[in-house]
């Protein structure tokens, strides 16, 4: 309990530091960059044309509101491999830092996931444009799209400072982890309806934490439904379960960082 005091304590007296280093992390994505921030924004935009164009007319799959049900999955699933892709080189990256000045180390996963998070807000209103240019219903129930949000954060923040931990010990994990994401993604609904999947690998679905997420998201922003008491229970206890054993083994093995970078 006085561990965690103090690991509360710690994040308050460097606050101003998370806030410099997510600045950092934003400016340097997007440094030489003509285009700079609008990217956050193009990007799902062009993607969500590409996937519209095949998927839609190609494969035939028969989506109501497609480019948004694309969007609303993809914009997610994306947050968090980049937040704990980033997340995962963050201790490397920073070795010359953490040699010569004391930092609590966890600020440098946490600052590159908050600073993915602040792009998935930009991500957000290119669905919410989206929305508007395809006359997609807008539901009021999209204002607590926040929720999903929050339950995924804290996944993707545990995931993140796991990868983070792990990668200092072990650098094969950057390209196995690549792999890991790609199959990842395809057994992940976001460009086909679950249904699409044979019964005997339904089981996929019930382990995937994405396919919570997305499927709870999908049904704010799309099907104006707000999702029951175990649903939240759901994905809020696989988030803070991911999150407590982040920490956990993030904190006991941050020592012996200093012995491997």
């Amino acid at each position: 309990m006085a561990k965690f005091k103090g690991i509360i304590g710690g994040f308050f007296k460097y606050k101003h530091l998370l806030g410099e280093l997510v600045v950092r992390d934003i400016k340097v994505r997007y440094r030489r960059s003509f285009l700079g921030l609008l990217w956050t924004l193009l990007n799902p935009l062009l993607m969500m044309v590409v996937i519209t164009l095949v998927f839609s007319h190609l494969f035939r799959f028969d989506i109501p509101n497609f480019p948004v049900y694309y969007l609303s999955g993809s914009i997610l699933f994306s947050f968090t491999v980049e937040a704990t892709t980033q997340a995962m080189s963050s201790i490397i990256g920073n070795a010359n830092m953490i040699k010569k000045v004391y930092i609590p180390k966890y600020l440098f996963p946490f600052s590159k996931i908050v600073s993915c998070l602040v792009n998935l807000g930009f991500a957000f209103i290119a669905m919410l444009i989206v929305i508007l240019i395809t006359g997609a219903p807008l539901h009021i129930t999209i204002l607590l799209s926040f929720l999903p949000v929050i339950y995924l954060f804290m996944f993707t923040t545990g995931l993140g400072l796991i990868l983070s931990a792990w990668t200092v010990f072990f650098r094969d994990i950057a390209h196995f982890y690549s792999v890991v994401t790609m199959a990842w993604m395809y057994f992940t609904p976001i460009f086909y309806p679950a249904t699409i999947l044979p019964e005997n690998l339904r089981w996929v679905l019930v382990i995937n934490p994405m396919h919570h997420y997305i499927a709870y998201f999908r049904e704010l922003v799309l099907y104006n439904i707000v999702p029951d008491f175990m649903s939240n229970v759901e994905c809020f206890l696989m988030g803070a379960v991911v999150l407590v054993i982040g920490l956990f083994i993030f904190y006991r093995s941050q020592d012996r960082y200093i012995l491997y970078i």
